[in-house]
C-alpha cells in the first residue's frame, strides 16, 4: 500500500505527469502510461506499434505525431485510410478549420462544408486530394503490394510534390517507419482508388500481404510494445498477430507493453473498450507485460504524454 500523493502544480510537464502517476483514477493511469512508453523506449529488445484511429490530424496532432517518429518513440504505424489522407491534405496545402460542433449541418452541407465535431473542411478541397489520389494510382500502375508498399509510394510522390512540406506520412518515409493502413477502402484514399479503377488503373493493395508483413515483424522482434491511439481496425491489427504467430507455432506469449488512450468502455462489449486483461485470454497480452488504459480523449493525452517524455529527455536510437 503506497500513499496517495497531492500534485503539485509544475512547469516541467514530465515532473507535473511523474506526479499525477502517484494520484488516482485516469490522472493516475496517464502518468503511468509515460513510465510504460518510457519504459519501452529504454529497452533495446522491443519493437514499437502504434495504433492510430480517431481524427487526429484534423484535430491538429499532426506535428505531435511526428516529433514521436522523429524521436524514434515508435517503429511501426497501423493508421485508419482517413488519418492519412488527411495527413495527405495538410502535406498539399489543404487545411483542416475550427468551427463549432453547434451548427446548421444543413448550411453546411449548401457551403460544400464538411464537419468533424468542431472542425471544418472544404469538400471540394477534399475532393481534389482524391483527384490527386487517383493520379498518383495511375502514375505507378500496375501495382500489387501491401498497403505499406503503397503508403511509402505515396510518401515519396508526395515528397516529390510538395519538397517543402513535411508530414507524418513522409517523416515516415524518411525514417524508415512502415506505415500499414489494413482497412484502406474504408477511407478517402480508397475513393481516390475507385476513380482510378473506373478509369482503366490497376492498383491492388493486397491486405492479406499486410497480415502477413506485420505478423513476420512482431515475430522477429525478441520484445513488442504496443500504443494504441484509440481502438478499431488499428488495435485489432496489431494484436491479433499474436494469434497469427501461435497459429504458425510461434507463441510469442503476448505483447510485453501495452498501452491505450481512448473514450470506449468495456462493458459494451467492443474491441476499442475491452481492457487489456480480456486480451490476455487471446494470448494477445502477456500477464505479467506492465500494461495500462487511459479513459481520457487523445487529443489530451496525446500532447501531455508526448511533452512528458520529451521532457524527461527520453532518447532512443532507431531499430535497424
Amino acid at each position: 500500500m503506497k500513499p496517495t500523493q497531492p500534485v503539485v502544480p509544475a512547469e516541467n510537464v514530465g515532473e507535473l505527469l511523474a506526479g499525477m502517476a502517484k494520484t488516482g483514477f485516469q490522472g493516475r493511469r496517464l502518468g503511468e502510461s509515460v513510465e510504460v512508453w518510457a519504459a519501452m523506449i529504454r529497452d533495446p529488445e522491443c519493437t514499437i506499434f502504434l495504433g492510430l484511429s480517431g481524427a487526429m490530424i484534423p484535430a491538429g496532432m499532426q506535428r505531435i505525431l511526428m516529433e514521436l517518429a522523429d524521436r524514434n518513440y515508435f517503429d511501426v504505424l497501423v493508421s485508419t485510410g482517413a488519418n492519412i489522407f488527411h495527413d495527405t491534405c495538410e502535406h498539399l496545402g489543404v487545411r483542416h478549420y475550427q468551427g463549432h460542433h453547434h451548427a446548421d449541418d444543413a448550411e453546411l452541407l449548401s457551403r460544400g462544408i464538411d464537419r468533424i465535431h468542431d472542425i471544418y473542411a472544404y469538400e471540394k478541397e477534399f475532393r481534389a486530394v482524391d483527384q490527386r489520389i487517383a493520379d498518383f494510382a495511375r502514375e505507378i500502375s500496375p501495382f500489387k503490394g501491401s498497403s505499406r508498399e503503397f503508403i511509402e509510394r505515396l510518401g515519396r510522390y508526395l515528397r516529390k510534390e510538395a519538397p517543402q512540406a513535411r508530414s507524418l506520412t513522409t517523416t515516415c518515409v524518411e525514417k524508415g517507419i512502415p506505415i500499414f493502413i489494413p482497412a484502406l477502402a474504408d477511407s478517402s484514399i480508397g475513393i481516390g482508388l475507385v476513380m482510378a479503377r473506373r478509369q482503366g488503373v490497376t492498383v491492388e493493395v493486397d491486405q492479406i500481404a499486410d497480415v502477413e508483413e506485420i505478423t513476420r515483424m512482431v515475430e522477429n522482434s525478441k520484445k513488442t510494445g504496443v500504443v494504441y491511439v484509440g481502438g478499431g481496425v488499428p488495435k485489432n491489427f496489431i494484436q491479433q498477430t499474436q494469434v497469427v504467430a501461435s497459429i504458425h507455432e510461434k507463441d510469442l506469449g503476448g505483447h510485453d507493453y501495452a498501452i491505450q488512450y481512448t473514450t470506449d468502455a468495456p462493458h459494451w462489449g467492443g474491441l476499442s473498450g475491452c481492457t487489456f486483461e480480456e486480451a490476455v485470454s487471446w494470448g494477445k497480452e502477456s500477464p505479467a507485460s506492465p500494461k495500462v488504459q487511459v479513459f481520457c480523449d487523445a487529443t489530451i493525452a496525446l500532447p501531455l504524454v508526448a511533452s512528458a517524455l520529451v521532457a524527461r529527455g527520453e532518447r532512443r536510437e532507431k531499430k535497424s
